[in-house]
């Protein structure tokens, strides 16, 4: 074997080792990533999540596939599936305020330091019904579910949602029993409330909208402490006719994804850079203004200890209210 083909075999052994090496050390993503969002098609944190994953695509130069697993309480069957795969940043979970009280609601054994999180914006919610409702304000609801407790359907996302917990704070605000009704989103509980199958119902007001814009739906009350005008409808607080509410509402939205924390480093610092810069995009933010939500674009300490601070109010607020399936207490999660 001559020098020179030894020389020319080497040099070709180097140069694939360094191209082995190379391909080891790629940047992220090297491939598609997956969000898995944790409520129904059509509702707010699936809406948001394909808006924003829409535009973080275009900066992360893959594709984000946006897919729906719903079930379980407060969004755990979606929270199990995210979190159980492999932590390496290919997969996000579509999360939304409501998800803090999975682990009291015994749907999910992790706090929610197990994601870091990343918030496009939220909105408040309202109480409505269908046109045809024999409830024309807020108060003849009231004073009929005062006289005939548990016999109007409520209809809400699941179990431990923000959504729920507004109407368990309204009725605690209002000494009222409502037949509550869970569903996967809050898209499939509109659908109800739109057949009857249930008689108000609890979502925000970006949800609403086109329902109300529509005439399908009928505000009756805020669930925040002011006014709020939907196009041409000016909707009162709930609290103008009961100032007991303050005492367990405003709740508020946060609406968004997680990314599990303990994913690599390049990785976060990749999807942070996307989301910042998704948050500024011009689609993202007429939609926001056209859809009556506020968008904050909170990541890093910032949003993970604005959820931090979300899950020890819902999580205490469940237990107060004798809905929390496991103590706030036993879980480490401190008392507001």
């Amino acid at each position: 074997m001559s020098k020179r083909f030894i020389v020319v075999f080497a040099l070709l052994l180097l140069v694939a080792t360094g191209s082995i090496f190379a391909g080891g050390a790629a940047a992220y993503p090297e491939r598609d990533i997956t969000t898995v969002v944790v409520w129904g098609a059509g509702g707010g944190t699936d809406v948001l999540n394909r808006l924003i994953m829409a535009e973080m695509a275009k900066e992360l130069g893959v594709n984000v596939n946006v897919v729906n697993v719903t079930g379980g309480v407060s969004g755990s069957a979606g929270m199990n599936e995210a979190f159980n795969r492999p932590h390496d940043g290919y997969t996000l979970a579509g999360l939304s305020e409501s998800n803090v009280t999975a682990a009291v609601m015994g749907g999910f054994n992790q706090r929610v330091n197990v994601w870091d999180w990343f918030i496009v914006g939220g909105s408040p919610d309202l109480i409505s019904v269908r046109p045809d409702s024999p409830f024309q304000t807020i108060q003849d609801l009231v004073n009929f579910a005062k006289a005939n407790p548990g016999a109007v359907k409520a209809g809400a996302a699941g179990a431990g949602s923000i959504h729920h917990l507004n109407l368990l704070a309204f009725e605690n605000g209002t000494g009222t029993d409502f037949n509550f009704i869970p569903y996967d989103g809050s898209a499939p509980s509109q659908n109800a409330a739109l057949s009857g199958e249930v008689e108000i119902i609890i979502t925000s007001v970006a949800e609403q909208a086109q329902l109300i814009r529509g005439g399908e739906l009928r505000p009756l009350a805020m669930l925040i402490p002011n006014s709020f005008t939907v196009e041409s409808t000016t909707v009162p607080s709930a609290f103008d006719a009961y100032p007991g509410l303050s005492d367990f509402l405003p709740l508020g939205q946060s609406i968004g994804f997680g990314m599990v924390a303990d994913s690599p480093a390049e990785a976060k610092t990749a999807i942070t850079e996307a989301f910042k810069k998704a948050m500024t995009s011009v689609p993202v933010v007429e939609y926001g203004q056209k859809n009556f939500y506020v968008m904050s674009g909170l990541y890093g300490d910032a949003a993970n200890n604005l959820m931090a601070t979300l899950e020890s109010n819902f999580a205490w607020t469940l237990a107060d209210l004798g809905s929390a399936k496991v103590s706030p207490q036993g879980l480490g999660i401190p008392r507001p």
